[in-house]
């Protein structure tokens, strides 16, 4: 991970203004995707004068868009030069760029929704406000996690995934219960999977691993220490190692071959909790529809083969209350 140092403040109030630019300038990433997700992803690692002037441009991007860099500089308590910086640290040219990329999210935006919820709940929320709020928070993670995707790079683990003699897949916490999903998944058509939460169980399960194998870590924060370890043990054995963090300049990428990201903001009560996972889960389920297609036969089979062996513990009534056939199982 990259090393966090104080950049110097400074106070230099010569003023940049003028109009925003109309020239057309190219991100350094796809156009599609919000600038919010790439600053939040990158956020651990800046440094400390560019996380100021992050913190600016996430709490009020639409009028980050509007203001000149002298005036962002002022408001993050630092200098012009730190606010290019931050540009250049978030894959953007220049701060006219950035100004040009948050005025086009925020267009998209507003285009995609008339109602702004935000995410953080306040004391004096009622009951509806917390049901919007949560809920417009986790559509945007799922919205935001694929729209920032790398399709190349799902391919290619889903390719790995698909000729795997084995998979064994670590996390700890809420990331656990994303691990054990992608382990009932795979299981349930056929493919040799694992899911392990325990250091110890992980970091002996990572041992045995060899070329053939992958090994995925999950976690949120990319920075777990038992995950970490787990995968970078299982690499050292000759595992082709998978990370899925929010986080693509965290420690976990150190130690994988191939890094799948979320876009996941928590809010507040909700750290490390339902955002997250919700993210998590939506590469989760691309993964295993992946796989699952590269199978499709005995995928499918499967699929019918544990359908019926669960069908005799469900209730024989269909869910329009209509009583189910005993003899169909399903």
């Amino acid at each position: 991970m990259p090393t966090v140092s104080n950049f110097p403040t400074a106070t230099d109030t010569d003023s940049v203004t003028g109009p925003l630019p109309t020239e057309t300038v190219s991100a350094a990433r796809e156009p599609e995707t919000s600038p919010l997700v790439r600053i939040r992803s990158l956020l651990p690692g800046l440094a400390r004068a560019e996380q100021r002037v992050a913190k600016v441009v996430l709490d009020d991007p639409s009028s980050v868009a509007r203001r000149s860099i002298t005036e962002v500089a002022l408001a993050a308590n630092t200098s012009e030069t730190t606010v290019t910086r931050f540009c250049k640290a978030v894959g953007v040219g220049g701060y006219p760029q950035l100004r040009i990329a948050l005025a086009a999210d925020t267009a998209r935006t507003e285009a995609r929704s008339t109602r702004n919820l935000g995410g953080e709940i306040g004391v004096d929320d009622d009951l509806a406000a917390v049901v919007g709020k949560v809920s417009f928070a986790d559509a945007r993670a799922v919205e935001e996690t694929a729209d920032q995707l790398d399709v190349a790079e799902l391919e290619q683990v889903i390719s790995l995934l698909a000729q795997a003699g084995r998979a064994d897949v670590y996390g700890v916490g809420a990331s656990a219960f994303v691990a054990a999903d992608l382990q009932q998944k795979l299981h349930r058509i056929g493919r040799v999977c694992f899911a392990w939460s325990d250091t110890h169980i992980m970091l002996t399960s990572a041992a045995v691993l060899g070329p053939g194998d992958v090994a995925i870590g999950v976690s949120h924060t990319g920075a777990t220490t038992d995950t970490v370890e787990a995968l970078r043990v299982a690499r050292e054995h000759g595992a082709t190692t998978v990370a899925l963090t929010n986080f693509p300049r965290s420690p976990i990428t150190e130690v994988a071959d191939h890094v799948l990201t979320t876009a996941a903001r928590e809010t507040t009560f909700r750290s490390g909790a339902t955002a997250s996972r919700i993210a998590q889960l939506t590469v989760i389920d691309c993964l295993f529809i992946g796989v699952a297609q590269r199978h499709m036969d005995a995928a499918s089979q499967a699929l019918d083969a544990t359908r019926d062996a669960v069908g005799a513990h469900r209730l024989g009534v269909r869910p329009d209350g209509r009583r189910r056939p005993r003899e169909t199982g399903k």
